[in-house]
């Protein structure tokens, strides 16, 4: 789990971008792409470097009216790996 006081943020180099070829969202890093499916890009629309997880996880709560445990299950999990995989960085 990520702790709640932790910001999301997308390290120099890495950005959400529309790939227009392949018609979808992707993640793209310097020389690696992470294809991004409708629940992955509505997390990543809402790192913006400055919000807690916790801020995070209730935009997205209000926003799908969903509930709040399961949207901050799934955020930490994609968020965890992407972490892993160092295409975001997580700072408190």
């Amino acid at each position: 789990m990520i702790d709640g006081g932790a910001i999301p943020v997308l390290p120099r180099g890495v950005r959400v971008h529309f790939d227009k070829v392949r018609d979808t969202w992707v993640l793209l890093a310097p020389e690696r792409t992470v294809t991004l499916d409708m629940i992955g890009h509505a997390i990543l629309s809402e790192v913006d470097g400055e919000r807690s997880f916790d801020a995070i996880t209730q935009a997205l709560a209000d926003k799908y009216q969903a509930p709040r445990d399961q949207i901050a299950k799934d955020s930490a999990a994609f968020l965890k790996t992407l972490a892993d995989r160092r295409f975001l960085d997580l700072t408190q």
